[in-house]
């Protein structure tokens, strides 16, 4: 993966600051004979070793994450709902308890990580949620829909902070938004593959072996993350200081601690409190609720990703092209979601990106709702989808870069923005539902 020019400018401050009487050196011990060239070189090897170990690991395991979470919108359209004999109401309670776990989840499961070994524990998480999507082409009633949906999100509820916490643990302020956008926009892969995988599988394997073709399409896909789980525990590091050689030399894995407490100013990532001190910190912080409102209205502006089959299927389409024409929105938002996050990166700039971000949003969404015409319709689409996904890894890269250490409070700051957002989305769905419908 090339350096970009966030990168190179990083290292320039690297070596500025390596030039100059350095505090914190006398603390890695392989490093003080080192020239600041030398010291430069081996921070420019540790990037290059996280973009190629880290990023596609957790990237991969962020798009198993989020196909898991969206697969039933497509397999809704290919009977699951009338298989089930579930009505809408049912069909929303199922939705909304997947977020009831994940809320229940994510701030004790997000400290325990940041205390713990991401290696082993997320991996696990992914093990856990696979195990459920494999299990649930064998339901036969609605509420062992409830009862899936319920456990898929408690499984999944530790796995965003946590991978947030890593990539800010890893990368600094200057490399972060990159980094963050490429994992992050496993959400619009997800998407993309989701619809392209439904016009393969919900058209073509319904009736083998006796079973419907959403049952195909859940179980192909659990499967899948599966064998993903497994590659995770290999791949997926621990934290800076915990790491040791795993995949770094003993230099390299000095360097790793070296490079953050140098960003951090001096302030060391771990911390001698318990489980519950960083979410003490937290609730104190002034910017935990600020960036909680931020988060708030980012997933907001979100939202309409788990309906946009059904939104897709009102422009008129055949079944297999409503599939597949879900996927160019979310290829250009893909696009956009990188190419912004380096401007940011660059610039170390996040507040008047996000908002250009959702400005495009908003005027996908005054399109589609002002005319019929369905060519005007898709492009409100492409735009609908351009802006709320990378505002999002740009706030989450915001936070995580302004909050100070310790790491449980990082993952306890994630963790609430995460649990206020889907609370009151939730409560949001639940009072416009009555008065909404879908553009027709």
């Amino acid at each position: 993966m090339s350096a970009s020019a966030a990168d190179r400018k990083d290292a320039q401050e690297f070596i500025e600051h390596v030039q100059r009487p350095d505090p914190y050196l006398a603390q890695f011990p392989l490093l003080q004979a080192k020239t600041p060239g030398e010291l430069a070189a081996l921070d420019r090897s540790v990037v290059k070793k996280l973009d190629w170990r880290f990023l596609p690991i957790v990237s991969l395991m962020l798009l198993m994450n989020y196909l898991d979470r969206i697969n039933v919108s497509n397999a809704r359209l290919a009977g699951m709902q009338q298989d089930l004999h579930m009505s809408d109401a049912m069909w929303s309670a199922g939705i909304s308890l997947f977020y009831v776990g994940y809320i229940a989840s994510q701030i004790p499961a997000a400290v325990v990580v940041a205390k713990g070994q991401p290696r082993i524990l997320l991996p696990c998480c992914m093990l856990a949620w696979s195990a459920v999507t494999v299990c649930m082409p064998a339901m036969e009633a609605g509420w062992a829909f409830l009862l899936c949906r319920f456990l898929v999100g408690l499984t999944e509820g530790p796995f965003l902070p946590a991978v947030s916490l890593m990539t800010s643990s890893w990368y600094t302020k200057h490399e972060s938004p990159l980094r963050m956008a490429i994992w992050h926009s496993g959400n619009i892969a997800s998407n993309i593959f989701s619809g392209l995988l439904a016009a393969a599988i919900l058209t073509n394997m319904d009736g083998i072996a006796r079973l419907r073709a959403w049952q195909w399409f859940v179980l192909l896909e659990g499967i899948v993350s599966i064998l993903v789980a497994f590659l995770g525990f290999w791949l997926v590091p621990n934290w800076p200081d915990t790491t040791g050689s795993y995949f770094l030399t003993a230099e390299e894995a000095e360097m790793a601690q070296y490079r953050q407490l140098v960003a951090a100013g001096g302030i060391a990532e771990s911390d001698e409190g318990g489980y519950w001190s960083g979410v003490a910190m937290a609730t104190k912080d002034p910017f935990t609720w600020m960036f909680s409102g931020i988060h708030f209205s980012l997933i907001i502006a979100q939202s309409f990703k788990d309906f946009f089959p059904s939104i897709v299927d009102t422009l008129g389409f055949s079944k297999v092209e409503t599939y597949l024409v879900q996927a160019p929105p979310y290829a250009v938002a893909y696009l956009v979601t990188l190419g912004v996050s380096w401007s940011s990166g660059r610039m170390l700039e996040h507040c008047w990106h996000i908002i250009a971000c959702i400005s495009v949003s908003l005027a996908g969404a005054i399109i589609m709702i002002s005319t019929l015409n369905v060519g005007a319709r898709y492009f409100s689409m492409i735009l609908l989808c351009s802006g709320p996904f990378v505002g999002l890894n740009l706030q989450i890269s915001w936070e995580t870069a302004v909050v100070p250490r310790p790491r449980t409070k990082r993952a306890a700051l994630v963790a609430i923005a995460n649990c206020i957002t889907t609370i009151v989305t939730g409560l949001t769905h639940e009072l416009l539902n009555p008065i909404c419908s879908f553009s027709m």
